[in-house]
């Protein structure tokens, strides 16, 4: 730019000839000037900035004694020592110089001149430099907007004015906006530089930097490796700026534990660097010293490079050279970005670290107190703004500072300051996306108006629209034609969530749950005086302090579970259970015992009992009322069936299931319930009525045998047509007592338990399904996958992949909606995506009187995404659902009993264990009694009098 300037003025210059003796003299002086500028240029680029300035100088002194302090060329030579100032770090001479330049130009030019928004850009990098953000935003507003008049929307300067942008929002942490200006800017130089270009490979990796940075892995993922082709093509398979992607792409995949795939990367890297720039210590000292020369000393990126290099010297046991690096980071970028941005808390991460290495455990903890609240105050501003899915990968992004307090509490479980951190974070992050997911969902039924509303039921829409074509198969479409649908569909579901999210958000922040500070304190305020809560958490484990130099395959850690028990008075203790495959054996082995009505189940029971209760019972001392938040495969656990050797636990505790702790806080808003019961049993799945009442509530046995869609589909309909969703008599059985035991209950029976009648109910008080579930199952879990696990099939039917979304492999059988053919896929299965979307505020309980209702993919910290989260998030307070296939016969005796003594006034939960207790008399196997679990609130039912005690 400087040098297509300065040969401007020469050729101006050149058609003076003719004038005036005099003027010819001051020709002279201006070609001297010119000179000097272009030297000054030169002397910029070899990075000589003093001597630069010296020949800036001159050209400005020059120009201003021949043209005045108004001219154009003198605005030039001020925009150039700005600049030169700038670099320099001394930013009071850096903003006079380009504050006259600015003025100068738009006296002269207008407003709208390219040259004004050279300046305003040169301006904006200044006040970005200083942390002003909130002065360099608007300047580089204006300079987009003037470019984009001049220039249109669709020239690469554009791009570079939204990128820049993009920077300042992300630096900001507002990366919602950040993502909108960078794809913008990757599709301008995609269509007008073409797909190979080297500056299409900067576009994604920035947009691929903020996709790492909000957890959403694949799509980072994609970027990265276009990003790599595209300079490998350009630059060859050994430039530093492939060294750079190569580091990226295997710094995305450490994040998700996948080491085995980012450690020959990382070694490519590193032999690239090598050749070209010398030992990795050497690389970051180069860097450094070229961010402190080109941006000043107290710039955020020079604090990015100090922390780079403290990390370095950490992971080699250099403590005394990484802490003053770490301190001088912190520093810059606390002043630069404020103290509460998430640089700051790396910063503060790679501190605690240290300071753990020095035996300074106190200290440490105090920092990452502070990193923790910063990443709270993180989730909750940017959070709001996401849909479910997304929300869901910015959590798993987060996962690994978790894992470090869950790791440092195992190593220090004595230190009462780490019990309460590590706890914190557990009653916070546990169960976190179904709580601001249910947020939303009341914000919409509550706070917002008919136009959000209207977006909802269009979102309904969507989901129904997606839920039938994924079940009913590609049909006439190709497979790629097919997928394009599903993608397409899942995308403006997504959209539209994205905007209520944002619609509601400022109303959420009013009921945001209490701070890391206080967490604690609230939910042992909300237990009953003879209640505790056990939190468990399964965490991958990995050393606090690593051994220097240790070989980087010891990072990937092992997945062991723990346990934290919280007493009323605030009273927090812990215990390791141990290394996670032991206890996800047994507890499959366990599920597996009491499935089937004649397995030998008290060994099983034991054994898991000593791996996963057990040793927590000393914790709980007189304890009797638990209220149980399980992690991992624990979710699928009945715990009322283990056995300690002497009886069982449910004779011991009265247990109530929670997501976690959190859900014993008062829900923001005390909603009315609904005085209405709605029971919808025996539909019409048109199969023969000859079978026995004796019948098991069947599960969809639909797990994928193949990995061919079609197979799976074909399966499907075939099922449907051979009519093996059998005829389900004790379920009518079942609603006819509930209607004696209360009169007012609705019952849609037959035809009329339908889909369509399920999906338009208005809210009921207590919501009672009896008829067949099913939850397909998924994958195996994929190789170095961290915090997702899968439930396996109890079946032992061999699995495949299949739907991604596991609330579209888990619902109902109801009869066929309307006119279609009533045993269609399509017209009779509701998913748990589809429920998610009723209005349950107002709802107490819901009863799944189905087969595995509780069943679904299992993700660490978040739950069982299946039928009891879907119903959770629409608002139901309490949900009933059962853990494996349940016998007709039983279960109608388990239910009609649960409701007399919610009649009788028992809580809900409570209810059921004493409904279990009876049933146990009679059917001494678990199977029987203990498949169903309440997850929820405990509490009697306020919708329903209970019935005049005798």
């Amino acid at each position: 730019m400087w040098r297509r300037l300065g040969w401007a003025v020469v050729v101006v210059l050149c058609c003076a000839a003719g004038r005036a003796a005099g003027e010819v003299r001051l020709d002279v002086r201006l070609f001297k000037a010119q000179t000097a500028f272009e030297e000054a240029i030169k002397l910029l680029e070899a990075g000589k900035y003093a001597e630069a300035i010296t020949q800036g100088a001159q050209a400005l002194e020059l120009r201003e004694a021949v043209l005045g302090d108004s001219h154009l060329e003198v605005a030039a030579s001020l925009n150039l020592l700005g600049d030169m100032y700038r670099l320099q770090g001394d930013t009071a001479r850096s903003e006079q110089f380009l504050q006259r330049a600015l003025a100068i130009r738009e006296a002269a030019l207008g407003h709208q001149h390219l040259d004004v928004a050279h300046t305003l850009n040169l301006l904006a990098n200044l006040y970005v430099q200083q942390g002003l953000y909130s002065r360099a935003e608007p300047l580089h507003e204006r300079a987009l907007a003037i470019r984009e008049a001049a220039l249109g929307e669709q020239h690469p300067d554009v791009a570079i004015s939204l990128n820049d942008l993009a920077v300042l929002c992300m630096e900001q942490g507002m990366y919602s906006r950040a993502e909108s200006l960078y794809a913008r800017a990757l599709a301008i130089r995609e269509a007008t530089l073409g797909k190979q270009h080297p500056d299409v490979a900067i576009s994604l990796s920035s947009l691929g930097h903020l996709y790492m940075a909000q957890g959403m892995y694949s799509r980072a993922e994609r970027l990265y490796e276009r990003a790599l082709a595209i300079q490998e093509a350009a630059l060859g398979k050994q430039h530093p700026h492939v060294a750079i992607s190569l580091n990226n792409l295997a710094n995305l995949y450490t994040e998700q534990g996948l080491h085995s795939r980012a450690t020959p990367l990382y070694a490519r890297a590193l032999a690239i660097w090598e050749a070209s720039l010398g030992r990795a210590e050497r690389l970051y000292e180069r860097a450094l010293a070229i961010w402190e020369t080109s941006l000043g000393k107290q710039h955020p990126q020079v604090a990015a490079a100090l922390n780079s290099f403290a990390n370095l010297y950490n992971e080699q046991g250099m403590y005394s050279r990484a802490e003053p690096l770490y301190e001088r980071a912190l520093a810059i970028w606390e002043a630069s970005l404020g103290t509460q941005h998430p640089y700051v808390a790396e910063s503060l991460k790679g501190l605690a670290r240290l300071r753990l290495a020095q035996q300074q455990r106190a200290r440490a903890v105090s920092l990452l107190s502070r990193a923790f609240s910063i990443s709270e105050l993180r989730l909750r501003q940017e959070g709001l703004d996401f849909s479910e899915s997304r929300l869901m990968r910015l959590l798993q992004h987060l996962r690994s500072e978790e894992d470090f307090l869950y790791a440092l509490l195992r190593t220090y479980p004595g230190d009462a300051r780490v019990r309460r951190l590590a706890l914190s974070s557990v009653l916070l992050r546990k169960g976190r996306s179904v709580e601001e997911t249910a947020n939303t969902s009341r914000t919409i039924y509550f706070g917002l108006g008919d136009e959000d509303r209207n977006i909802f039921e269009r979102l309904r829409g969507l989901r129904t629209q997606l839920a039938t074509l994924s079940h009913q198969g590609p049909g006439s479409l190709s497979p790629a034609d097919y997928q394009q649908r599903l993608e397409s569909l899942a995308e403006q579901g997504d959209a539209l969530e994205t905007q209520l999210a944002r619609h509601s958000a400022p109303l959420r922040v009013l009921t945001a749950l209490p701070g890391p500070e206080q967490i604690v304190d609230r939910v042992a305020a909300a237990l009953p005086k003879d209640g505790a809560l056990v939190e468990f958490v399964a965490y991958t484990d990995r050393p606090v302090v690593p051994t220097p130099g240790a070989p980087g395959s010891q990072l990937a850690g092992e997945l062991r579970y723990l346990a934290l028990v919280l007493l009323p008075n605030t009273t927090i203790r812990t215990v390791d259970l141990g290394p996670a495959a032991a206890i996800d054996q047994a507890a499959s082995t366990f599920r597996d015992a009491l499935a089937s009505s004649d397995a030998a189940w008290q060994g099983p029971a034991q054994a898991l009992h000593s791996l996963a209760f057990g040793p927590l019972r000393p914790l709980l001392g007189n304890v009797r009322r638990v209220f149980l938040a399980p992690d991992g495969q624990l979710n699928l656990v009945p715990f009322a069936a283990l056995h300690d050797g002497k009886g069982l636990l449910v004779d011991s505790f009265h247990v109530t299931y929670l997501s976690s702790g959190k859900d014993l806080l008062p829900r923001p808003r005390d909603i009315p319930p609904s005085r209405s019961v709605v029971v919808l049993a025996d539909p019409d799945f048109g199969a023969s009525p000859s079978t026995t009442p004796g019948a098991q509530r069947q599960r969809a046995s639909l797990a994928l045998r193949s990995s061919s869609a079609e197979r799976f589909f074909s399966t499907l309909r075939t099922d449907f047509a051979e009519r093996t969703w059998v005829p389900l008599p004790g379920t009518r059985q079942e609603a006819e007592a509930i209607q004696r035991l209360l009169p007012q209950a609705q019952l849609f029976l037959g035809p009329k338990a339908s889909k369509q009648r399920l999906l338009s109910l208005p809210t009921p008080g207590v919501l009672h399904i009896a008829t067949h579930g099913f939850f397909l199952e998924d994958s195996t879990t994929p190789e170095d996958s961290r915090a997702v696990v899968h439930s396996g099939a109890l079946s032992g039917a061999p699995v495949t992949q299949q739907m991604p979304d596991p609330l579209l492999r888990s619902g109902l059988v109801l009869s066929g909606a309307g006119a279609q053919v009533p045993h269609s896929p399509d017209g009779s299965l509701v998913t748990a995506l589809e429920l998610a979307g009723l209005d349950l505020w107002g709802t107490e309980l819901v009863v799944l009187s189905a087969c595995e209702t509780g069943r679904g993919d299992i993700k660490l910290g978040q739950g069982v995404y299946g039928l009891r989260r879907a119903l959770i998030s629409a608002g139901a307070e309490t949900v009933v659902s059962s853990l494996w296939k349940v016998n007709d016969d039983t279960t109608h005796q388990l239910m009609r009993s649960y409701y007399q003594h919610l009649l009788a006034g028992r809580p809900r939960v409570s209810a059921l264990r004493e409904a279990m207790l009876e049933l146990r008399k009679v059917h001494p196997h678990p199977y029987a009694w203990a498949s169903f679990i309440g997850l929820g609130r405990d509490a009697p039912l306020r919708s329903i009098a209970p019935l005049p005690k005798e």
